[in-house]
C-alpha cells in the first residue's frame, strides 16, 4: 500500500507532503496503474512547484517522495505552491476514494 502524508500548518496550509511503499495494484506481469497514477501526481506536483515557484529541494528514490516548502517563499510562490499542492491532494484522494486498498492519504500538523 502507498502511504501520503500531507503536512499541514495550524492555518491549514499545506507545508509538504511524503509518499512512501507500492500500491500493489497489479497482477505478475501487469503495469500498476495505481502507482502509475500516483507518481503522475506528484512528479507533476513537484514539476509545477520547480518551474513555477522555484522549489528545488525535495527526496526521492524508489517508492518514496518528500518535499517541504521552504521557509523563506516569497509571498507570490508561496500562494502557487499552495494551489499547486491542493490540487495534488485533490488527485490523491480522488486515487483514493477509486483505490481504497492500495492508497491511503492522511494529513499530518507540523
Amino acid at each position: 500500500m502507498t502511504r501520503a502524508v500531507i503536512y499541514k500548518l495550524k492555518d491549514g496550509t499545506i507545508n509538504g507532503f511524503k509518499i512512501k511503499g507500492h500500491a500493489n495494484a497489479k497482477n505478475d506481469g501487469e503495469f500498476d496503474l495505481v502507482c502509475a497514477a500516483i507518481s503522475a501526481i506528484a512528479y507533476t506536483a513537484l514539476g509545477g512547484l520547480n518551474e513555477l515557484c522555484g522549489v528545488e529541494a525535495w527526496d526521492e528514490s524508489d517508492g518514496y517522495m518528500a518535499m517541504r516548502l521552504p521557509d523563506d517563499m516569497a509571498a507570490e510562490n508561496r500562494a502557487k505552491a499552495q494551489i499547486i499542492l491542493e490540487t495534488m491532494e485533490i488527485g490523491l484522494r480522488q486515487v483514493e476514494n477509486q483505490y481504497p486498498r492500495h492508497i491511503q492519504v492522511r494529513f499530518e500538523e507540523v
